[in-house]
């Protein structure tokens, strides 16, 4: 008897907003911010995920970073990492401190399960596997891909697993809940 087909995961992102474009990365950030994506916000992600799950599309087109060209407009989520990559951030971690670790008042929470739904929507749709050079965490960036950041440390801690400390450690788990969505 053959196995069971794995369920396929309902989409989070409408198909609207994943327009035809050649991608490579999905880089997942966190806003700094509170609970609900700003104006501001939504100018440098493409995706976002507020506290209540909800997914907010971000005012640049994905269409827009697939060749970023000075003085065009785009969604300036990574630096000197944009050209292929999409953005997306959770609206978390306003006056979040590294060492030692607080989450302040917007701490991260579950909604990263939505989170994880959309960027696997965004891997299937861009044809992205999910390695730790293709789907990773903007604290993984420099180590994974060499590109110099300044300090980014979204995210090396995760306030609802206090067992996942540093980049790789939250970046490994973000992977495996995507590719477990991954259809």
């Amino acid at each position: 008897m053959p196995a069971p087909a794995k369920p396929i995961t309902a989409s989070i992102i409408p198909s609207d907003w994943m327009p035809a474009a050649k991608m490579q990365w999905v880089i997942v950030h966190w806003t700094a911010g509170t609970h609900t994506a700003s104006e501001n916000d939504r100018s440098h992600y493409h995706i976002l995920i507020e506290g209540s799950g909800k997914p907010v599309r971000g005012i640049p087109s994905i269409k827009l970073n697939e060749v970023v060209k000075v003085g065009s407009p785009y969604a300036g989520h990574t630096l000197n990492c944009n050209t292929g990559a999409i953005g997306v951030s959770m609206c978390c971690m306003g006056g979040a401190v590294e060492s030692p670790f607080s989450a302040a008042k917007y701490p991260m929470t579950r909604t990263g399960d939505t989170m994880t739904s959309a960027v696997a929507d965004l891997c299937r749709r861009y044809s992205i596997p999910a390695t730790d050079t293709t789907v990773l965490s903007h604290a993984e960036v420099q180590n994974n891909l060499g590109i110099q950041q300044r300090g980014k440390w979204d995210f090396t801690r995760l306030a609802f697993d206090p067992t996942a400390v540093g980049g790789k450690a939250c970046g490994d788990k973000m992977r495996a809940e995507v590719r477990a969505k991954f259809s």
